[in-house]
């Protein structure tokens, strides 16, 4: 029987080839004694086909909760009782969170919006934001103000939006049991909108919301079929109020394995650390994504929980000798 982290040697690392979601099946599959095996080979695709640099991002909400969507893992929903309420943020605040973000070396900071999509007030704010930003500090801007038209694509283009994020969160056959108030479908259109209007694509999702681990491979092979820019994984960190709320973390193993699985099925994306990690892999299991095919990383909190310092993760980096992206690289 031939031994798939042998073919993924072949495939991936020696010819650039991403697993299909059959082959991250397997390697998903792979019993615990070989997490290293896979994490070793899963850093050699980095190093060999992304380079030793890693992506610094911050992320700060525009818009916080009341969101008419029920994503189930999500506070910002306004169809559940959890804690967050709706909120914006002002202009000085966000220029204030953007120059801080390029104080720890970051290169993109993204200004994100809990709506189904952006409304006229919305887009006004992200113009005024991004002008001042601009103004301000020199940093990519990127957006995540969820579902688009083709007219908002073309605005945001024209306001020179560097990176669009809009997650699909989980594989197409199990999205129904996350949101009900739009479709998979819904999500992929407004990405290849993105994509056609030469915005750099931002989309990755959630790993422990039920699913099953076909379901994972599943994922990655959907993403690989995108191909987007950068892949954000989350772990879920469930949120009081919510649907998911009771789920347990994802097992830092499991963790792990997909980490690694989702480099070799797609060994050119920056594939970036976001929510989840700090509780689903410590600091240890940190480490251990960063040697296994995690080439970016979100420093600070996310939109509604709490992450690990900068300081702590540019430490790291440092421990590590990977060096930060410099902000020319990416222009």
């Amino acid at each position: 029987m031939t031994d798939i982290l042998d073919v993924a040697r072949r495939q991936v690392l020696d010819e650039g080839k991403g697993l299909n979601a059959a082959q991250a099946l397997e390697c998903l599959n792979l019993p615990d004694e070989r997490i290293e095996d896979l994490l070793a080979l899963a850093h050699e695709v980095r190093m060999r086909w992304c380079g030793p640099e890693v992506e610094v991002e911050g992320i700060v909400s525009l818009k916080t909760g009341g969101c008419p969507e029920d994503c189930h893992f999500c506070s910002q929903s306004g169809t559940f009782e959890s804690p967050v309420r709706s909120a914006w943020l002002d202009i000085p605040s966000l220029v204030e969170a953007a120059r801080e973000t390029a104080k720890t070396g970051a290169t993109e900071f993204c200004i994100v919006a809990a709506v189904r999509g952006p409304d006229e007030r919305l887009m006004s704010q992200v113009r005024e934001g991004i002008k001042a930003i601009n103004e301000a500090v020199e940093i990519n801007i990127a957006c995540s103000l969820g579902m688009l038209t083709q007219a908002q694509v073309d605005e945001l283009t024209e306001m020179g939006v560097h990176r669009y994020n809009h997650n699909l969160e989980t594989a197409k056959s199990y999205f129904p049991n996350v949101v009900t108030t739009h479709s998979w479908e819904e999500r992929w259109d407004t990405l290849l909108m993105v994509k056609e209007a030469g915005m750099e694509v931002c989309c990755g999702g959630l790993i422990g919301m039920g699913e099953s681990i076909e379901q994972r491979a599943e994922f990655a092979g959907q993403l690989a079929e995108l191909a987007p820019d950068e892949v954000p994984l989350n772990f879920l960190n469930p949120r009081p109020g919510t649907p998911f709320g009771t789920l347990p973390l994802v097992e830092g193993t499991e963790a792990l394995k997909t980490i690694g699985t989702f480099r070799l099925a797609l060994p050119r994306t920056i594939l970036r650390y976001a929510g989840g990690r700090e509780l689903t892999l410590g600091d240890l299991g940190t480490r251990s994504g960063m040697l296994g095919g995690i080439n970016a990383i979100i420093v600070g909190n996310y939109l509604t929980t709490l992450g690990r310092s900068a300081q702590q993760d540019l430490d790291l980096l440092a421990d590590l000798q990977m060096p930060v992206k410099a902000l020319q690289q990416t222009l």
